[in-house]
């Protein structure tokens, strides 16, 4: 991004800040614009403003129902999330209870504990978000990056095949199913190939990644032969 696209952006974010704001003074009582407010934050990175805008919401509409509470303690969460701290994320997605609003929550608590190292919670919390909803490819690709990490490899290439049946352009996706392929010793030609046209930018990152898994399995290989 340009330094003119950078300030544009960032002159449309203090735009849309300073109409939320005054939509906040119009209407104090519509809960949505505290958690659109916050959401803009969270993408300025103003983390601290964000959480305690959430929190006094929070005290001004915790009696308005189930819905509006479970929205912006969600929000209160997605705060936590993005400013790194994933126990405290956690902890506010778990107490979401709405039905539409919990296969999100569920999918944010896997991504945490994902921040966190922990890909056995990660992986089964994004199982119970692919319950409500099986053919997501964002669900997938979660479930097959957690497989991958546990080391569940012919698990891994299965969800990220169901990634690709829906989303075939998502270079990411074609990169890891090349990796479960050469673990699992099938062609990885084309996946590489795809996943070089369609994300340059994380193929090129992933080479050593590559180059370290390559590089083990010539080592097995080469142990199993003198054996």
């Amino acid at each position: 991004m340009s330094e003119q696209e950078e300030n544009d952006k960032q002159q449309q974010a203090e735009v849309l800040l300073h109409r939320l704001i005054q939509e906040i003074d119009d209407d104090p009582n519509n809960y949505h614009t505290y958690y659109d407010l916050s959401a803009l934050l969270i993408e300025l990175k103003s983390y601290t403003q964000a959480e305690e805008l959430l929190i006094k919401a929070l005290g001004l509409f915790g009696d308005r129902g189930r819905k509006t509470t479970d929205t912006l303690t969600y929000g209160l969460g997605n705060v936590y999330y993005a400013a790194g701290e994933y126990q405290k994320a956690i902890e506010q997605y778990g107490k979401v209870k709405d039905q539409k609003l919990q296969k999100d929550a569920y999918l944010m608590v896997a991504q945490s504990y994902m921040g966190t190292g922990n890909h056995k919670l990660a992986l089964a919390f994004a199982l119970t978000a692919g319950e409500h909803s099986q053919q997501d490819p964002a669900v997938n690709q979660l479930i097959a990056d957690n497989f991958l990490a546990l080391g569940h490899f012919k698990e891994a290439a299965d969800y990220f095949d169901r990634v690709l049946a829906s989303q075939p352009r998502n270079g990411r996706a074609q990169f890891d199913r090349g990796i479960t392929a050469i673990i699992l010793e099938q062609d990885a030609t084309r996946y590489f190939e795809q996943a070089k046209q369609l994300d340059a930018a994380y193929y090129e990152k992933g080479q050593q990644r590559l180059a370290d898994i390559q590089g083990a399995l010539n080592q097995r290989q080469k142990e199993s032969t003198d054996n």
